[in-house]
């Protein structure tokens, strides 16, 4: 009697399958610690990473200013993301925002899943992404941006850019709709950032002196540490944008590893060819390339097609942070847009030809062509930039109107760290 009752429930679930599907989702032990561990280590790469990569590129009366951007802004992105951040990027709403059906986390329950992992988790791991953009943009400004101005901004720009354009490619949004391919933020981190900081470049001048006065690294150590603790963060970031420990992390992984070296190889014979000698700085601004240029694509291309993303990389760094920041005479002190634009541009690009099956990639969606994707990826490039830097401008000028953006030129010279904050980072 009871193998009957037990036949008649299967044969039940196999006529209506909606039965079946209605059991709740279960949590994958095993994913939760891969995802918490992948928060770490993205959380990792912006305190102390950025703020000690960028903190050694800057000059020594300025170090303590950038780790204190850095450090308050992230802390601002957090909060700002449980009160509404989080709801408006992931929750179901139209074709560039959520709703506010998340905000402060309310309807989200303690034992909620996101695919394999707990929900709470998913809150974390995005919260890295939108506090280690925010990170990214400061290196444009930095040196002579009023810190009130830069708190105020990064409340515009992430609510009117960010927010929208991870709910555009990464919730199902305008990008995502479209075809869009960013496995962990080609567009939505890395050109988004670049964008704005070289709208805020523009709009806060270029430091004074620039042009006339030697502006060097003053920690070149400090900028190794710092791409060290990034280069190790990056396969959370990467591996971790899989959201399970399944073998598409395993790709992104290696793909992160192989696509770095080609780029590191690339920038530094290239400088080397160019300068007449290869140095540390160009090393690790290879590891930073290489880094961007395979984020978009890494769970999607094969690693031969990688190797190619990151060799490629590593020289459009280069032409971006010597060439083209000449020809856009553009004061931008840790080369934000050199990098993370124009390696960004040149990963979300790539990603449309190396996802080819034929290359060694993933595939397509059924009926996609290596045409087709690499025109969806140019859109949302495109999208994304026209996006980000509107929104940047009028972030800028509330801030300007607010609070003025600029200190004056005698504290500037003085140095940011006395001034903006009474401290020395070296006190003899």
């Amino acid at each position: 009697m009871n193998k009957a009752f037990t036949l008649l429930g299967l044969i039940s679930l196999a006529l209506v399958p909606s039965l079946a599907m209605a059991a709740p989702a279960v949590a994958d032990k095993a994913d939760n610690a891969f995802m918490m561990i992948c928060t770490a280590l993205v959380l990792f790469m912006t305190i102390p990473g950025i703020a000690l990569f960028y903190g050694g590129l800057i000059r020594g009366k300025n170090v303590l200013s950038m780790l204190t951007q850095v450090a308050v802004t992230f802390a601002l992105v957090c909060v700002l993301w449980i009160i509404y951040g989080y709801s408006l990027a992931f929750s179901e709403g139209n074709a560039f925002f959520g709703s506010f059906q998340w905000a402060m986390l309310k309807n989200i329950e303690l034992k909620a899943v996101m695919g394999s992992f707990y929900q709470y988790i998913h809150v974390a791991f995005q919260a890295s992404f939108a506090c280690i953009t925010v990170g990214l943009i400061v290196g444009a400004i930095a040196e002579r941006i009023r810190f009130s101005a830069v708190l105020i901004f990064v409340g515009v720009w992430v609510t009117l850019a960010y927010l929208p354009i991870a709910h555009m490619v990464w919730a199902g949004g305008f990008l995502a709709q479209d075809g869009a391919l960013d496995f962990a933020g080609g567009t939505v981190v890395h050109i988004n950032a670049a964008i704005a900081g070289l709208v805020g470049a523009y709009l806060v001048g270029k430091r004074a002196g620039f042009g006339k006065e030697a502006f060097k690294p003053h920690n070149l150590p400090m900028v190794f540490t710092g791409t060290a603790i990034l280069y190790v963060g990056w396969f959370g970031f990467n591996a971790g944008s899989a959201s399970a420990a399944n073998e598409i992390a395993a790709l992104a992984f290696l793909n992160t590893v192989v696509a770095t070296a080609g780029a590191v190889l690339s920038w530094t014979f290239g400088e080397w060819a160019v300068r007449g000698k290869p140095s540390l700085l160009g090393a690790c601004s290879g590891f930073i390339a290489g880094l961007v240029a395979i984020t978009p694509a890494c769970g999607y291309v094969g690693v031969g097609g990688a190797l190619i993303i990151g060799l490629v990389g590593g020289l459009a760094g280069l032409w971006g942070v010597t060439s083209l920041k000449k020809m856009l005479r553009v004061d931008d002190p840790c080369d934000v847009f050199g990098v993370h634009g124009v390696c960004g541009i040149v990963g979300c690009i790539l990603t449309g030809v190396f996802a080819s099956s034929s290359l060694g990639g993933v595939g397509y969606a059924e009926g996609v062509t290596m045409g087709h994707q690499v025109w969806v990826q140019l859109f949302s490039v495109g999208v994304t930039i026209v996006w980000s830097a509107v929104v940047a401008f009028i972030g800028f000028k509330l801030a300007d109107m607010i609070v003025g953006l600029r200190v004056p030129e005698e504290q500037e010279r003085e140095g940011l760290d006395v001034n903006s904050h009474g401290e020395n980072a070296y006190n003899q």
